[in-house]
């Protein structure tokens, strides 16, 4: 299960079925530098994304 804690790259290895989910969003975070360190909840943040509606998207496709 995917939580907004978890850092994005490793949404991204452990769950590489998400890419096509973050792609939707707008977030474009396999080229991201700092992928590695922020968090979701962070990212989503950012790039004004309702972080609540993308995890729910996320953990969809990863159960």
């Amino acid at each position: 299960m995917i939580s907004k804690e978890m850092k994005i790259e490793e949404i991204i290895q452990r769950y590489p079925q998400t890419l096509p989910v973050f792609a939707r969003f707008g977030l474009d975070c396999v080229g991201c530098q700092i992928a590695s360190f922020e968090a979701l909840e962070h990212g989503a943040g950012v790039h004004r994304v309702d972080v609540e509606q993308l995890l729910k998207e996320l953990n969809a496709v990863v159960l």
